[in-house]
């Protein structure tokens, strides 16, 4: 598997952060609640959808799934950290009070991925399709 995926990651977190320090101001508002959660609500699903399509395209094997959505996330992972901690410094045009929501929405986003990355196209792994059959015929 390549580290396209890591400059995949690391070009979607840079293009993030940019939308973010310019115009995070309208997404991440710490006193209103139903916005944020309207917010996670569709980041989940989207960055799942969109993990596995970027997984899809590289063509990594679907038992490689997990690794090629760690290596897409990586970026993320390490270099957001630092954002939260910093985070008045990043990003002066929202509240110091929105670091709470950014670092959950990140986790929030990075969860999403692996989930994304941890079923194959059928659901399933070969491998606990293999498991399945075996038990199967083990029980006839």
């Amino acid at each position: 598997m390549s580290w396209r995926l890591f400059g995949y990651g690391l070009a979607i977190w840079i293009a993030g952060t940019v939308v973010l320090r310019f115009w995070g101001q309208y997404f991440l508002l710490p006193n209103d609640s139903q916005r944020t959660l309207i917010l996670f609500a569709a980041s989940f699903p989207l960055i799942a959808w969109l993990v596995r399509r970027l997984l899809r395209r590289s063509r990594v094997r679907e038992e490689d799934w997990l690794a090629g959505a760690v290596r897409l996330l990586l970026p993320t992972l390490v270099l957001d950290p630092f954002s939260s901690a910093f985070f008045p410094m990043i990003f002066p045009n929202m509240a110091a009070e929105a670091a709470g929501i950014f670092g959950g929405w990140m986790l929030w986003c990075c969860a999403a991925g692996l989930v994304g990355a941890s079923f194959g196209r059928r659901g399933m792994s070969r491998y606990e399709e293999a498991d399945r059959s075996a038990s199967a015929d083990q029980a006839s």
